[in-house]
């Protein structure tokens, strides 16, 4: 279907290919930057965020770096990088500060409908985690960022904070955990659909659902033309557009190669498939209020960090474990089995297998997680929640993820976890590839698209003006800035409703 239809065959400013939260925050940030332009925006499905930023298919709700250790790896000298997790701390607030304007404008729904208040923590067992989680929290304090994070290695005050994880433990056990308050549980899904009913509203806006974009090319003016087929109906149309923002999630990769940019050139991608277990019992889930995230087993994919995830879904608490990691041939939830073969080029098979060969213990590791029986999954949940019960739990199949395959000058093909803009030196095209923390730091990665296509007119006083409106700490940092952090947390959580943290 298409809401809001205008003709058949026209052109346009702009095409947003894919219904998730990256276009939706592209095409809200566009046409309130410029509300002149028209924007046509096509979805393979029949309804919006259906795929990655869907709650139950999102892998990590809310990301923040708050409670997520990968993003705080340790080095040789035994010290604690904290880069990672300032860069995505900073990217979050960033997010807050939009969602928070879109909402005082009466742009989109209610906060309650989408972020919510949850504690952040990090939880761990063994002497040497402990000491890593220890190092970790002192470094964290540095930062202004993670001010009020609190450490402790007490069993009866993690008896507080976690009573499901605790009940049972071996009281004897070296245990440590931090605390972020801050922290918020985020329903991308619910977001993304908010912010699509705000564009359909607009003029000039054009949603067309079950419409799939089969081929993409430039033309000798500069433009690109776009060949549509609606699924439903086996109609084709073409359209004209002066930009294009691929933002298909796992799809993006084999759009990105039928645009036959030189820049997309000799980028692959590994699927990587994931499963919850759904705690079914209301009676545990009211016990446990916090995302609790514990270490990487050796050799998986930082995407596959364990963690007990009491989430908001449609109002309703939820309780999650996991991700099991597994191994699927498809580039998207809905997707087909041939997608990974079919994304093997001539320019990018060398660097897929040269990221083969680098990461074959992580193909065992999905191979083993793929073989893993009821019994196995309930093993791994009971290192934390030593008192699960296999019939208070089900299996949720969650989303696809396809992981950056590409070179870099010390590789011939690197598998990287994280997401990257691909774009055209004209800047007309642009792809977004990869995956987690991508819906935590949509607004941050599309402001780099700016950035990189639009770059003329976002150093225009009207567009800095706006962009300065929509997020009030632009153009300044907030990790190094204390007080204008203060601000803008203080009208963010008012706004967004996060100034009262559930016992």
């Amino acid at each position: 279907m298409s809401t809001k239809s205008n003709s058949q065959n026209k052109d346009c400013d702009v095409v947003l290919i894919g219904a998730g939260i990256m276009s939706a925050t592209l095409g809200v940030l566009l046409k309130e930057l410029e509300p002149e332009l028209t924007i046509e925006i096509y979805e393979r499905l029949d309804v919006a965020a259906a795929e990655s930023s869907d709650a139950w298919n999102n892998a990590g709700t809310g990301h923040s770096a708050f409670c997520e250790l990968n993003y705080t790896p340790e080095k040789a000298d035994g010290s604690i990088d904290i880069s990672k997790a300032i860069k995505i701390a900073e990217s979050f607030e960033i997010s807050k500060q939009f969602w928070a304007y879109l909402i005082q404008k009466n742009h989109i729904q209610l906060p309650e409908s989408f972020i919510t208040p949850i504690p952040h923590m990090s939880f761990v067992w063994g002497e040497e985690n402990v000491n890593y989680l220890r190092k970790r929290y002192d470094a964290l304090q540095t930062n202004p960022l993670f001010k009020g994070m609190v450490y402790s290695e007490d069993p009866n005050l993690l008896d507080q904070w976690i009573p499901l994880i605790m009940k049972g433990r071996d009281r004897q056990e070296k245990i440590a955990a931090t605390r972020m308050d801050q922290g918020t549980d985020v329903n991308f899904g619910a977001l993304t659909r908010s912010m699509f009913s705000m564009l359909q509203e607009m003029p000039g806006v054009t949603m067309h659902f079950n419409h799939e974009v089969r081929d993409l090319k430039k033309e000798d003016n500069g433009n690109w033309k776009i060949k549509v087929k609606n699924r439903a109906t086996g109609e084709k149309r073409k359209i004209r557009s002066k930009f294009i923002f691929i933002g298909a999630g796992g799809g993006s990769l084999r759009l990105l190669e039928k645009s036959d940019i030189p820049e997309g050139r000799g980028f692959g991608g590994f699927p990587v498939s994931g499963q919850w277990l759904k705690c079914t019992n209301p009676a545990v889930i009211e016990q446990h209020q916090a995302k609790v995230y514990g270490k990487a087993a050796v050799g998986s994919p930082p995407m596959s960090v364990p963690h007990l995830d009491t989430r908001i879904i449609n109002g309703e608490r939820a309780l999650l474990f996991g991700p099991y990691a597994g191994f699927s041939t498809k580039f998207l939830k809905e997707g087909s089995y041939f997608d990974l073969i079919k994304s093997i080029q001539h320019d990018n098979i060398i660097p897929m297998l040269a990221a083969g060969i680098d990461n074959i213990p992580l193909t065992k590791y999905l191979i083993n997680q793929v073989r893993q029986s009821p019994e196995d999954r309930l093993e791994a949940l009971k290192e934390f929640y030593p008192e699960a019960k296999m019939e208070d739990w089900e299996l949720e199949v969650a989303g696809q993820r396809v992981q950056v395959i590409k070179k870099d000058k010390e590789h011939v093909g690197v598998l990287e976890f994280g997401t990257e803009v691909v774009s055209a030196a004209d800047g007309s095209i642009a792809a977004l590839l990869g995956a987690s923390p991508g819906a935590s730091t949509a607004v941050s990665i599309m402001l780099t698209l700016l950035q990189r296509c639009y770059g003329d007119k976002l150093k225009s006083q009207a567009w800095q003006s706006k962009l300065k409106q929509m997020i009030p700490s632009y153009g300044q940092t907030l990790a190094d800035n204390p007080a204008l952090l203060q601000e803008a947390r203080s009208v963010t959580n008012e706004v967004l409703g996060l100034n009262t943290v559930p016992a």
